[in-house]
């Protein structure tokens, strides 16, 4: 069975490259960069895609049983707005597989995608939700919840410098699930048809307890503030008459912190609370940020 993975070399993208590589698919990874997977060398053949320039995506999808795609815009850009690349640029790519008549289109979105159109982050995502299911190929919808190392990477710096800030007075919860965790569990589902998974870890805690948690695993008493919502609203509003590319992670980041984020379709694996204790994540953000810095 033939594979085409847009967006192979982000977080969840290389998972479920490895995960794809290891049940030993015929794989065609497309992405901006190649980037080194282990275990995957020599098992799949990478193109290199702009999918905001759809000439670079003719002929990827020749062949292909499985299109699946986890392009999006995550962090601040002052060239591209989440409409060019969760929208227009997975839109692209779904042409491109309707053109070269392949079969089945799998779909990594977020939660509650449609549930507010001002965070461009999830209604962009919502759009192409809705694009997709008009398409007329059978598709697949994952929407999960968040990842563990997304939650590490927020909290993690606000715990070192000894205190975090949540929003509002509620206790939001979430179920966040492990990356290589879902990807094991996108490959072994991905031939589902015409289905919409809300995807969370089997652990679901509120914020508050998330954040004390991470206290404890950095050995410190935990601090917690709470700052008003409508902080991030003129925050957000700042950085749009900026025009520094901030204002739709600002608004996604309210988003995520002021709603209770569960999956109700369960993905086993690693528990969160060992995963924080463990800190396995310093390593990941020590990488990165020796890479910025060279």
């Amino acid at each position: 069975m033939k594979v085409v993975l847009a967006g192979a070399f982000g977080k969840l993208g290389s998972d479920i490259l490895a995960s794809l590589c290891g049940k030993g698919y015929e794989v065609v990874a497309a992405d901006m960069v190649e980037k080194k997977v282990p275990g995957t060398e020599g098992k799949y053949r990478f193109v290199k895609i702009d999918a905001t320039n759809p000439d670079t995506l003719k002929g990827l999808c020749a062949g292909a049983d499985v299109v699946m795609t986890t392009m999006g815009l995550t962090g601040s850009s002052t060239k591209f707005t989440n409409y060019d690349i969760d929208y227009q640029g997975n839109l692209n790519l779904l042409n491109e597989a309707v053109a070269s008549k392949a079969q089945h289109f799998v779909y990594i979105s977020v939660i509650k995608a449609d549930s507010d159109p001002k965070v461009p982050m999830i209604h962009a995502k919502a759009m192409f939700e809705e694009k997709l299911k008009a398409s007329g190929l059978t598709y697949l919808i994952f929407r999960p919840t968040g990842y563990f190392y997304d939650i590490a990477k927020v909290f993690w710096p606000m715990v070192s410098k000894g205190q975090v800030s949540l929003l509002g007075k509620k206790n939001y919860k979430c179920n966040v699930v492990d990356c290589p965790d879902f990807a094991n569990f996108i490959v072994e589902h991905m031939m589902d048809k015409n289905k919409t998974y809300s995807i969370g870890g089997k652990e679901t805690y509120t914020y508050e307890e998330i954040a004390k948690m991470f206290f404890a695993a950095a050995g410190k008493e935990p601090v917690i503030k709470r700052a008003p919502v409508f902080l991030f609203d003129l925050l957000a509003r700042a950085a749009k008459k900026k025009k520094n590319g901030k204002e739709a992670v600002i608004r996604f980041s309210k988003w995520t912190l002021t709603h209770d984020l569960v999956g109700d379709t369960v993905v086993p694996g690693q528990s969160f609370k060992e995963y924080i204790a463990g800190k396995s994540y310093l390593k990941i953000m020590n990488e990165q940020r020796l890479g910025e810095s060279k």
